[in-house]
């Protein structure tokens, strides 16, 4: 299975520390799930970690910076997407529907318009849906 994930899920499971990073986590620890990224995703990814508004610390810093070049899987993003109604969350979508993931989870209400994909799950909907399946394994 593969996964996409919005920068506002990566960003809340570092600042908040709770469902969001549990979350990931879980994916992580699954060898059936890929967490696949375009290198534009993961460049946002780092630089959104590092703005002065969220405050963490360095450590917090390495850590998540560690795990995303450890973990992401680096794809392609070979496909222009149009969305108005967010420009800046089509890479997203794009690398999504490029690549055939199975799942681009989001905290993000802006996607609920995106038709062209039919994977957009939040955060609360994949824990109930897709972890809730494997209790023991969060």
């Amino acid at each position: 299975m593969k996964i996409v994930i919005d920068t506002n899920v990566l960003v809340s499971a570092a600042f908040r520390d709770r469902l969001p990073e549990s979350v990931i986590l879980w994916i992580l620890a699954r060898p059936e799930w890929d967490w696949i990224a375009s290198n534009r995703i993961i460049e946002e990814y780092k630089s959104v970690l590092k703005r002065p508004k969220f405050s963490l610390s360095l450590s917090q810093l390495e850590y998540w910076q560690e795990l995303i070049d450890e973990s992401v899987m680096p794809v392609s993003e070979s496909l222009e997407i149009d969305f108005p109604r967010d420009r800046k969350d089509a890479k997203f979508l794009a690398c999504a529907i490029a690549n055939q993931a199975d799942v681009l989870l989001t905290g993000d209400r802006d996607f609920e318009e995106a038709e062209m994909y039919s994977g957009i799950m939040r955060i609360s909907d994949f824990n109930r849906i897709v972890i809730a399946r494997y209790p023991n394994l969060l």
